[in-house]
Order: structure tokens, then sequence, then C-alpha cells
């Protein structure tokens, strides 16, 4: 009879996707993953199968942890520019005080791993592609709203500040200044301005 699972899958991924995020997919060993997640060899082995199938579980993971959330905000919003705003508002703060220099896990695995790899590229893509879209159905309600300028397409907006918030993401690994943070979102927030 097998022995019943006694760890939390979820929060083991949760784990694995902070792990993989500080170290990268080639940054940490298979000791380091099992150490990092407490678990035994033929556990992580048994339940998530090889390092690569675990990295993968843990990108899916983030992507519903992480962007799910950023979507589910940008969805519920009321006042759609003032939830950009803090999105880009805690995007900058986080790079601050970020003294790990993680930036964002999607955008870190897109330059380590999606040239190599088209499954992680395509996880990658889709993450991208919905963040986009939820940014897209906010930028139509602020501009129907009045709220966000009409100047450029929601479209165009929409990936706007998707390139955007990777872009301060990657910024925020290598020791970045809050005053290129502080102008970057001004300016984010001046082209949504109606």
């Amino acid at each position: 009879m097998a022995r019943a699972k006694e760890f939390n899958e979820e929060e083991v991924l949760d784990k694995a996707v902070d792990l993989f995020w500080y170290k990268g997919y080639n940054g940490i060993s298979a000791q380091e993953i099992v150490d990092g997640l407490g678990l035994s060899r033929s556990s992580l082995y048994d339940t998530y199968g090889d390092k690569r199938t675990l990295f993968i579980k843990a990108l899916k993971r983030y992507r519903i942890r992480e962007t799910g959330a950023m979507i589910t905000l940008l969805d519920n919003a009321q006042d759609v520019f003032s939830i950009i705003k803090d999105i880009f508002k805690t995007s900058g703060r986080d790079s601050l005080v970020d003294k790990l220099g993680m930036g964002c896990f999607m955008v870190n695995s897109r330059i380590e791993l999606a040239a190599h790899d088209a499954e992680i590229a395509e996880i990658i893509s889709e993450s991208r592609a919905a963040m986009e879209d939820g940014f897209l159905r906010a930028v139509e309600r602020g501009q129907m709203s009045g709220q966000i300028s009409q100047k450029q397409s929601a479209r165009a907006l929409a990936s706007f500040l998707v390139n955007n918030l990777w872009g301060l993401k990657t910024y925020g690994k290598a020791d970045p200044e809050k005053s290129v943070i502080d102008d970057t979102v001004n300016i984010i927030l001046a082209v949504l301005k109606p």
C-alpha cells in the first residue's frame, strides 16, 4: 500500500517557484531543489517528475499566482487608471526593495530558456498574451469611461503596458535607481491620462 503524501503539493510548488525564480533553471542543482523543498528525492520525483517537469509546473503555478492575480485586479477595477497606477507603482517599489534582484520569473525564464525550449516558450507566450488581454479589457473600459486616453488604440496601450511592466522588472534586477523607476512610471501614466 502506498504511503499517503505528507505535504501540500501547492505549497511545495510555491517553494519551487521561489527557488527557480531566485536561482534560474540552470543555476540550481537537483540537491538544492531537494533541500529547498524539504522533500526526499523519491517524493520529489514521484510527485513532480524530473527537474524540467517541476520547472514547467512551477512556471504554470507562477502564471496562476502572479499573472492571474494581476488580471483579476484589472478585471474587477472600477477605477482603471488607479489600478494600473498601483500595479506600476508596486512593481517599481518591489524592484527597489528586492535586494536579491529577482526581477520577474516569466521574463527571467524567457531570457534563460525560451530560445531553446518550445514548451517553455509557449507557456511564457500564453502568460504574456493573457496579461496583455487583461490590460486590453481594462484599457477599453477606461477609454469608454474617460479614465484612459483614446489617442492610441486599446490594443497598442495594452502591449505598451506589458512591455513596460516587463521592462521595469528586468531593470529591477540590476541595482535600479529610484529616479529612473519613478520617471518611467510617471511617463507611462502620462501616456494613459486623457
